[in-house]
């Protein structure tokens, strides 16, 4: 990896469902911004192309770039469409159905029709081998060679490319698997294989199965699509650092991506929660909802004190939508994130109950949207948003799409004919109907977090979130809302503030009155040389910060709280320090401790990380005192009346620090619109974020 320590060009990507965002950071600190379609079947043609005639306008290439960073959501769409490698899963004799027994628990006692989302690896593919570590990490049973070359040679006859290795008990022994592992490699060379003790060494069996068996199953196709990628750069001369976004919001090597792509799952909406905590800090907002709504998804993240939400554990694919234990677990670090299938390319029809239905299902970049004139004819929210008005058909994506009104009226005639409404009042139902799904999604997500999403700021971003938060933010009963600038590209913005990090996480059952405070001081320093070396591939002469954490509970209980610990050695006074942090975090999370009641630590996790790039404060010249003036005016059909009216559109551009407009307003710029409504006025603030505060005395319609 080459040595850039001054670079010359900040680049970043975000490759989306339906947009790929570019954002690149000149020498001379102006940011330039670029969304493009992205191309599904090599995601780096849209990158690159996009990228190259963005620098292109700039006088600039790619070999004037130091730094490149970029998000995907390949891991992810590969999982969500079962498109992943042949995989199969080597395990102890008598555990091969863990995947499908899971923990047991049912996401809905009451359904009786209540389907699991199928495993990733058949019953077939399941093997088994004689072997067993126990709790200690002590050999019980050796490995049985006899029994794994014969599993060797169903993987050779099944076509299997890629392998996930999962024994009991090997997070804390992981000889077997590391045995096994080369064995493996030596009858097949060009197998890929993942084991557990590497990808989540961790206690939780069906989590660390799940987990290893995600991993492998797309590692061959992120694999691929990395060194694509890789030699695309090397044509275009580039020789600065490539870094990817992980699911906790760092940046992590191109090696270590290959071979932990699990952790790349959710990296684009990571990107995004570091770019609202940044805006937030700017602003002075200390408890704040990230609303990132693109073509296909829409997130929600809490923000407080300007560190996002963060979680052991992710679930992907729910089977239901709002309903923990109905997706894959994946035990990884993560920005703990609600996201639904709410985007602007989000269909939507007429389910069974004659009602709007909006998404999952996304049409998109191809065919895309109907108003985009590449084939789609099923109505979106972006056909909804066009025949509403919002929507400048000009000026879409900075004018690189023309959107076609008439192919979105006659595709919203599908939701239109069936209630008996006109094209605009469909519209109105599509547009009502996402924004009550993503205030849903926000009410659930701030409940489970045992909090209120109506004491929040909220931060909207995104091509499609400022056209529906101000809608949003008066279902939920938000008064404020920022729109910072760039917000059509929130997330590759947020990818240049990342720092280069990772994150160490080891599974060791401890007494907290008897802990052993010596070994758990040198695995913690194992575990630390072990992050900082990943680190330091990118960044070989930054101070690196280090964050080390136990993960306690009272003995019994099922899940653990993270405590963080001493920078230095533990001894026995850190052990007296972290039963008083334990009891005071405990009591704020639940309200009392239990006396007498012994403690427990699980698990250890060390996070090495650079320091995270925040952004200049600048602050924005007051305004001159004159009104802005409008740079015309548009049909807008209000659902509530059924009539069109004429609403003032500004250039954002054009405003100035200070100055008000009265809602309703559409305020454009290259990469998405606000809308205003008429329960808000909005202003701009000395950062240059569009701020919306919620009229005195407003009706609303909820």
């Amino acid at each position: 990896m080459a040595d850039v320590i001054n670079p010359r060009v900040r680049l970043s990507a975000d490759i989306g469902g339906t947009f790929t965002d570019i954002v690149a950071e000149l020498p001379n600190g102006v940011r330039v911004t670029s969304k493009v379609l992205t191309t599904p079947t090599a995601p780096e043609q849209a990158v690159l192309e996009g990228a190259s005639r963005l620098l292109e306008r700039n006088a600039l290439s790619l070999k004037d770039v130091g730094v490149f960073v970029h998000g995907t959501t390949l891991a992810t769409n590969a999982i969500l469409e079962r498109r992943g490698a042949r995989t199969a899963l080597i395990t102890t004799k008598g555990f091969r159905d863990v995947l499908e027994i899971g923990t047991e628990g049912r996401f809905d006692q009451y359904d009786l029709q209540l389907e699991r989302r199928a495993p990733l690896i058949p019953r077939s593919l399941r093997l088994t081998v004689k072997e067993r570590i126990d709790a200690n990490g002590h050999e019980i049973l050796a490995l049985d060679r006899e029994s794994l070359a014969e599993q060797i040679s169903v993987i050779k006859s099944e076509g299997v490319a890629s392998v996930a290795i999962c024994f009991i008990h090997a997070y804390r022994n992981p000889a077997h698997e590391l045995e096994t592992r080369q064995l493996l490699l030596d009858a097949l060379p060009n197998l890929h294989v993942s084991i557990s003790s590497e990808v989540c060494p961790e206690i939780r069996e069906y989590e660390r199965v799940s987990t290893t068996v995600a991993n492998a199953y797309v590692q061959p196709q992120m694999a691929d699509y990395l060194h694509r990628m890789q030699k695309r750069l090397e044509s275009e001369s580039f020789n600065g650092v490539l870094y990817l976004v992980t699911s906790n919001g760092g940046l992590t090597s191109l090696e270590t991506a290959r071979r932990f792509p699990v952790r790349l799952v959710e990296s684009g909406p990571a990107g995004g929660a570091i770019y609202a905590a940044d805006v937030a800090r700017r602003a002075g907002e200390n408890k704040v909802a990230a609303f990132d709504m693109g073509g296909t998804t829409a997130k929600i993240c809490l923000i407080d004190q300007y560190e996002p939400d963060t979680d052991r554990i992710y679930e992907v694919d729910r089977a239901a939508r709002f309903q923990k234990g109905s997706g894959l677990p994946l035990r990884i670090p993560v920005i703990d994130l609600f996201e639904i299938g709410a985007g602007g390319g989000s269909i939507a029809h007429i389910n069974v109950l004659k009602s709007i239905q909006v998404g999952p299902t996304s049409a998109g970049s191809e065919p895309g949207p109907a108003c985009y004139g590449r084939g789609g004819e099923d109505p979106t929210v972006t056909d909804a948003d066009t025949v509403l008005g919002l929507i400048d058909p000009d000026a879409f994506a900075g004018g690189t799409v023309q959107l076609d009104v008439k192919a979105a009226e006659r595709a919203l005639e599908k939701v239109a004919v069936p209630l008996g409404f006109s094209p605009e009042m469909a519209a109105f139902g599509v547009h009502e109907m996402v924004c009550e799904n993503m205030s849903n999604a926000a009410r659930v997500h701030a409940i489970e977090k045992g909090k209120s999403i109506a004491d929040h700021t909220l931060i909207a971003f995104g091509g499609a979130a400022p056209l529906h938060v101000a809608r949003i933010a008066e279902k939920v009963g938000i008064r404020r809302i920022l729109v910072p600038p760039n917000a059509g590209v929130g997330s590759a913005i947020g990818f240049l503030r990342a720092p280069i990090s990772y994150e160490v996480v080891r599974s060791r059952h401890s007494l907290l009155g008897t802990l052993e405070t010596l070994e758990v001081s040198e695995m913690l320093t194992r575990m630390e040389e072990e992050a900082s070396a990943l680190v330091r591939q990118g960044a070989p002469h930054e101070v690196l910060i280090v964050r080390r954490h136990a993960y306690m509970r009272y003995v019994g209980q099922g899940h653990e709280v993270a405590i963080l610990l001493p920078d230095s050695n533990l001894c026995e006074l850190d052990v007296h320090q972290l039963s008083q942090a334990f009891e005071a975090s405990y009591t704020r999370l639940f309200g009392r401790t239990i006396p007498g009641a012994e403690v427990e630590i699980l698990t250890w996790s060390v996070l090495v990380a650079t320091e995270p790039h925040h952004a200049e404060v600048i602050v924005l010249p007051p305004s001159t005192g004159r009104s802005p003036l409008p740079k015309g005016h548009r049909e807008h059909f209000d659902g509530v009346t059924g009539k069109r009216v004429s609403i003032p559109v500004y250039a954002r551009r054009e405003l100035q620090c200070e100055q008000q407009i009265l809602g309703p307003a559409l305020i454009a710029e290259d990469q998405t619109t606000t809308f205003v409504s008429s329960s808000f006025d909005v202003s701009v603030d000395r950062c240059g974020n569009l701020v919306m505060d919620r009229k005195t005395k407003v009706e609303v319609i909820t």
